[in-house]
């Protein structure tokens, strides 16, 4: 038993009984300091000894000696026949024998047939081969051939299957290693590559002028509160990356992605070609310029972004696409201008021409005023857009000079010999548009020989040969008025004179 609780008599209580080391545990609960148990029991001997009021104390069979004991058969306690007498002493001398187990065996020596064999064999590390138990002992033989032992499962496995075992082992480790040693190394190129990444934004953002910009916008009230300047990652993340799935058309000045803002606002963001250093300021004041500009028929610039070799612009998304779009689609499109949605369109253009060449706080030429960068809302209103070309003119100039550029059809011929850019010139272009709108064709269409014309150049000729109404488009010929066609042929023909 290997703990007990036992009531001697009133003063003596046993906590516990340890068979294997011939021990008791007692409690005294009149104990006083008075040195040695002596507990004597009525015709018994003195086999007790210890001290304090709780101790752990010898105990013995008989007080005989082992030799006593054995000759008396009837009394002999050992009584398992793989059990051995043991002497009892204590600092007073011989107390008398207790029963063990052999080696090799264990349980109750008290009992018949109480020592049982020890399997030696279920002892791990007792056998480096294969183990064979027997009675009192054991025996070891080494692992059969092609056989190895594995302290592992402490078994004579296969040297294929150890070499399998051990490959895979070495396999897994050198596989986590240098899946370890990989993502540790992507990491870290990871973190030099944004490094980079942020330090040649910080310095586009300053080539770009972006310190310049941010007091412009924070000087003016009116623009701080309404024209931003965008991080690298916001407009990446609002156009996914700019995914080409996202490109909503290329202009002559660069390429127009959809974009979706953090605050579910949809823009569109203008990736401008290069920009000539000598230009930066020029391109920061006009930013500056039209983050103040607030008409009804010009698209909102809401912000730009700094921090790329080219700065990229970020405007209001028109959903509607362009007058040219509708006007040329042809059995593309499921739906048409009317006469009075042209004649609407045509006057909203020139509103916001006139607003830019003579009510903003500073004059704006469009320079680039033509059919697609007119663009139709929702409710197709007419907004001017694209300022990509356009340039800010002082007050006291009526004219700027620069290198000639436009689109062909469009382009006014005066500016294109001279190089001498006016409000004129968008008038020009604007006069063309006019001429879209009456006609249905092109800026540089093909006529039924198959040679390429000039639609301005063809509608002055053509004026000049035969009445107006037979010049204009079907469409047009069936819904407009004659006085509506004369007015509106005069005036573009007003707009297209040298």
């Amino acid at each position: 038993m290997s703990s007990s609780s036992l009531q001697l008599n009133d003063e003596y209580t046993v906590n516990y009984i340890k068979v294997n080391e011939g021990l008791v545990g007692i409690e005294d609960s009149s104990y006083v300091k008075q040195g040695m148990y002596r507990m004597n029991l009525p015709d018994e001997p003195r086999l007790y000894s210890g001290s304090g009021e709780s101790a752990s104390v010898q105990w013995a069979v008989a007080n005989l000696t082992c030799q006593e004991a054995w000759q008396n058969k009837s009394g002999y306690a050992c009584v398992s026949i793989n059990s051995t007498c043991l002497a009892v002493n204590s600092a007073d001398g011989y107390i008398g024998y207790r029963c063990e187990c052999m080696p090799r065996f264990q349980g109750n020596p008290y009992v018949q047939n109480g020592c049982q064999d020890i399997d030696e064999c279920m002892i791990p590390g007792s056998c480096k081969g294969v183990c064979h138990n027997i009675v009192g002992s054991y025996h070891c033989m080494a692992c059969p051939d092609r056989t190895q032992y594995d302290t592992t499962t402490m078994q004579c496995i296969s040297t294929k299957r150890q070499n399998l075992i051990l490959g895979i082992v070495i396999g897994l480790s050198c596989g986590f290693g240098i899946l370890l040693v990989s993502l540790s190394t992507m990491f870290f190129i990871h973190r030099w590559k944004s490094g980079i990444q942020k330090q040649l934004r910080r310095k586009h953002f300053t080539k770009n002028q972006g310190l310049l910009l941010e007091q412009l916008i924070s000087s003016d009230e009116n623009a701080s509160d309404k024209t931003k300047i965008f991080s690298l990652d916001e407009l990446e993340k609002a156009t996914n990356n700019f995914d080409p799935t996202r490109i909503l058309g290329h202009g002559g000045h660069g390429m127009v992605y959809k974009g979706i803002l953090s605050d579910q606002r949809v823009v569109a963001i203008k990736m401008s070609k290069d920009i000539k250093e000598d230009e930066i300021s020029q391109f920061i004041n006009e930013v500056a310029i039209l983050s103040q500009i607030n008409h009804r028929n010009i698209v909102k610039l809401s912000g730009c972004c700094l921090e790329t070799e080219v700065p990229l612009l970020v405007y209001d998304f028109i959903p509607n696409g362009s007058l040219f779009g509708i006007l040329h689609s042809g059995s593309s499109s499921h739906f048409s201008l009317s006469w009075d949605d042209c004649l609407r369109i045509a006057v909203e253009a020139a509103g916001a021409l006139y607003y830019l060449h003579s009510a903003a706080s500073v004059s704006v030429f469009h320079h680039d005023v033509k059919s697609s960068n007119i663009l139709l809302d929702a409710n197709y209103t007419a907004k001017v857009s694209d300022f990509g070309a356009s340039r800010l003119v002082p007050i006291d100039q009526t004219h700027i000079v620069t290198n000639v550029q436009g689109t062909f059809g469009y382009l006014d011929p005066e500016y294109y010999r001279t190089g001498q850019l006016n409000e004129k010139s968008d008038v020009y272009s604007f006069g063309v548009v006019l001429v879209e709108l009456r006609l249905r064709r092109e800026p540089i269409f093909t006529t039924v020989t198959g040679s390429r014309q000039n639609l301005s150049n063809y509608f002055l000729w053509e004026l000049k040969a035969r009445p107006i109404k037979e010049i204009v488009a079907a469409q047009v010929h069936e819904e407009a008025t004659e006085e509506e066609i004369k007015c509106v042929g005069s005036l573009a023909a007003m707009c297209l004179r040298l």
